[in-house]
């Protein structure tokens, strides 16, 4: 069964990146603009992990991070921010509030299937 990926982004074009990098490679997705939907989302289905972007409106990516690891059904769910903010601080507060990584747009197609293949756990033998 495919792996589910939800990804956060307020960028229908950022989306629509992954959606067709991610789906090449096997993976299902879901998509939400904001970390409102994506509570919403992820609570009605069964997500591998979130691809998650800082600046939003509404409920930000950081604000969305603190939500799913206040809630023991999505907390030990892998996330990964992907975000234009690149200074330490910013790392730090995503590593801090819960991401298990964060990587800086933009992200290379092969570097972007790698960590979700690692933190979904479909490496396989020729991973």
């Amino acid at each position: 069964m495919a792996k589910k990926i939800l990804v956060v982004d307020d960028s229908q074009t950022v989306r629509a990146y992954y959606r067709k990098v991610l789906e090449a490679a096997g993976f299902e997705l879901e998509e939400a603009e904001n970390g409102c939907e994506a509570i919403e989302i992820s609570l009605q289905h069964n997500i591998d992990l979130f691809l998650v972007d800082i600046n939003m409106t509404g409920v930000t990516g950081i604000d969305f991070l603190k939500e799913i690891r206040e809630r023991p059904e999505l907390q030990v769910i892998p996330a990964i921010v992907v975000s234009s903010e690149s200074s330490t601080d910013d790392i730090v507060q995503s590593l801090a509030t819960g991401a298990n990584l964060h990587l800086v747009k933009p992200v290379p197609p092969k570097l972007l299937l790698e960590v979700c293949r690692i933190l979904t756990g479909e490496v396989g033998s020729n991973g």
